[in-house]
C-alpha cells in the first residue's frame, strides 16, 4: 500500500490556488418532474425509498459539493449504486445535472452551449472509462490519434503527439498493434495515451481498472501515480475500493444513497471517520500504513525529556516506528520550529497493534 507521505509528496495540491472545479448544491434526479426535488424542502429529506415511492424519482446525486484543486489527485469512493459514476458524467455534462453548480476553470459549465461542450471535452478534460472503447480496425497510434484527428490536427503532427504518449504510459514497439493483439492492460494503456493525447487539464477515470486482473490492476495504479510524478495532470478518479483510493488520492470523498459522508485525506478518514459507516469502511486499514504521528502524539506532561529527535508531524507511523522505538527518549514531533507533542513506544506499540489507543 502506498503511504501517506508518498501521497503527499506527490506533485499536487495547492490549498492557496484556485479550485480547477468547484461543485456546490449538485443534484441529479431521475425521474417524473425530477427539477422539483432539489426545490422542496420536504422531497429533499426523503429517504431514497421513500422518494420513489412519493413521487417515483430516484436522487442518484444529493446536494453534493467538493472543490479539487490543481494538480490534486481527488477520488469519489463509494459502493454500488452510491450514485459516484453518474456524479463523474455530471461533471463533464455526460449526464445533464437536475441541479447545481458545476465551475470548471472559472467557467460553470452547466451554462456552456453544445458547441462550448465540445470544445470543452476535446481541449480541457478527458474521460479513462472501464471498458476501452478502441477501435478494433485501428492501430495503437491511431486509436490514440483519433481525438486529435477529430480535432483536425494534420497526420504528421497528431502522429509525432500520439507516438510520444504511447512512449509515456510505456507502449513502445506495440505502435503499430490492433487492439486485440494486446492484454486488457495494455488496452487500458492505449486509452490512458488516448486521454493524455489532448494535453487535458483535468483526467477523468470511471473505475478504469476495476474488469482488470489483481496483478495488472496494481501495475496500473502505479502507472497512474507515476504519471502524475511525470505530468501533474488534475485526476478526478472513480473507485469502489478503498485500497486503490487509498493509494491514489490526495483526497477522498465518499458517498452513499447519493450523498456526500465525508470528505478528507487517507489519514483523516482512518483517524476520524465521520460515521459507523465510514468507520466499517476503513476497519481493516493497516493503521499504521496511514496514519501520521500528528495522530498518535500526545501532549506534553511534566517530567518528559526534552532532547529526544525530532521528526515531522506527517511522518507515517510504519516509517517511524523503528527510529521511535530505537530511541532512549520519546521522538518530539515539531513542524516550522514548534513544538506540537511527543511520540514515545507506547503510542507506536497501540498502532502497531492494531489497538485504538487514543486515536
Amino acid at each position: 500500500m502506498t503511504t501517506q507521505t508518498e501521497v503527499s509528496q506527490r506533485r499536487g495540491t495547492d490549498s492557496g490556488s484556485t479550485p480547477v472545479i468547484s461543485v456546490r448544491r449538485l443534484w441529479k434526479v431521475f425521474g417524473p418532474k425530477a427539477d422539483q426535488v432539489p426545490d422542496s424542502e420536504e422531497l429533499r429529506g426523503l429517504a431514497r425509498r421513500e422518494l420513489m415511492d412519493r413521487t417515483g424519482c430516484t436522487a442518484a446525486v444529493r446536494d453534493v459539493h467538493f472543490d479539487v484543486s490543481p494538480g490534486e489527485v481527488f477520488v469519489v469512493m463509494g459502493l454500488s449504486g452510491s450514485g459516484k459514476s453518474t456524479l463523474v458524467r455530471c461533471l463533464t455534462r455526460l449526464i445533464e445535472p437536475t441541479a447545481g453548480e458545476i465551475v470548471f476553470e472559472g467557467e460553470n459549465i452547466r451554462e456552456a452551449d453544445d458547441k462550448r461542450l465540445r470544445e470543452l471535452r476535446r481541449s480541457k478534460f478527458s474521460m479513462v472509462f472501464q471498458h476501452f472503447g478502441l477501435l478494433p480496425h485501428r492501430r495503437v497510434v491511431d486509436n490514440v490519434s483519433f481525438g486529435l484527428e477529430i480535432r483536425g490536427m494534420g497526420r504528421a503532427e497528431r502522429t509525432k503527439r500520439a507516438l510520444e504518449v504511447v512512449e509515456l504510459v510505456g507502449l513502445e514497439g506495440y505502435e503499430n498493434s490492433f487492439p486485440d493483439q494486446l492484454s486488457g492492460g495494455m488496452q487500458q494503456r492505449v486509452g490512458l495515451a488516448r486521454a493524455l493525447a489532448g494535453n487535458p487539464d483535468v483526467l477523468f477515470f470511471d473505475e478504469p481498472f476495476s474488469a482488470l486482473d489483481p496483478l495488472i490492476r496494481r501495475d496500473m495504479q502505479n502507472e497512474v501515480i507515476r504519471l502524475h510524478h511525470e505530468v501533474g495532470k488534475t485526476m478526478v478518479f472513480i473507485t469502489h475500493d478503498l485500497s486503490e483510493a487509498l493509494k491514489l488520492g490526495d483526497r477522498i470523498l465518499i458517498m452513499r444513497d447519493g450523498k456526500m459522508v465525508q470528505c478528507g485525506t487517507g489519514d483523516e478518514l482512518v483517524g476520524a471517520p465521520a460515521d459507523d459507516y465510514v468507520r466499517e469502511f476503513v476497519k481493516d486499514v493497516p493503521r499504521g500504513d496511514v496514519l501520521t504521528l500528528r495522530w498518535i502524539m500526545r501532549p506534553l506532561k511534566d517530567g518528559d525529556a526534552l532532547d529526544g529527535p525530532e521528526m515531522g508531524p506527517d511522518v507515517v507511523v510504519r516509517e517511524a516506528t523503528r527510529a521511535v522505538l530505537a530511541a532512549d527518549k520519546p521522538v518530539k514531533v515539531v513542524e516550522n520550529g514548534k513544538l506540537l507533542g511527543i511520540v514515545g513506544d507506547d503510542e507506536i506499540l497501540a498502532v502497531v497493534a492494531g489497538q485504538d489507543g487514543d486515536v
